[in-house]
């Protein structure tokens, strides 16, 4: 199968890389750029897990063709803190008990904090409705849910 280059900004670096007609996104970040943070489970755009923000926006990364992104930006997990330095919607998931299993956490965050860059103090049912794409088998919806209004009640600080 033929390849094709495209070059894009992942998490503020510029990159380069040859694809396939068929690979998703989710398959050039994991298998080429070894960024695992972002989760594969259905491959079918229905459980978020591999959640990430292309040109500001929240996308199930298995669901984009990784040839249609030249000169694209795509932030991951990786991109919006370091385990050191944990982005204040990270911390407020730790503070809240919100991560349990973990699984689908990078695609949660990723789902919150593209809300929280459209509305800084979203109300509950906003909260529920924009994260609606994201499935959690830990069932820690009532948790998730606290961490995203405590990293939203910190956003003027």
């Amino acid at each position: 199968m033929s390849s094709h280059r495209v070059t894009l900004d992942i998490n503020g670096e510029p990159h380069s890389l040859d694809v396939t007609a068929t690979q998703t996104l989710l398959d050039a970040l994991r298998w080429q750029l070894d960024l695992t943070g972002t989760k594969k489970c259905c491959a079918e755009g229905e459980c978020g897990a591999c959640t990430v923000l292309l040109d500001g926006l929240a996308v199930n990364s298995c669901l984009v063709l990784a040839t249609e992104l030249h000169g694209a930006s795509v932030t991951t997990i990786e991109g919006i803190g370091t385990p050191s330095s944990l982005s204040r919607l990270q911390d407020a998931f730790l503070a809240e008990g919100a991560v349990q299993c973990g699984f689908c956490i990078p695609g949660m965050v990723m789902a919150a904090h593209a809300l929280l860059a459209d509305q800084p103090h979203p109300d509950a049912a906003t909260i529920r409705d924009r994260l609606s794409g994201n499935l959690c088998r830990c069932a820690g919806y009532p948790r998730i849910l606290r961490a995203v209004q405590l990293a939203s009640s910190q956003a003027d600080e």
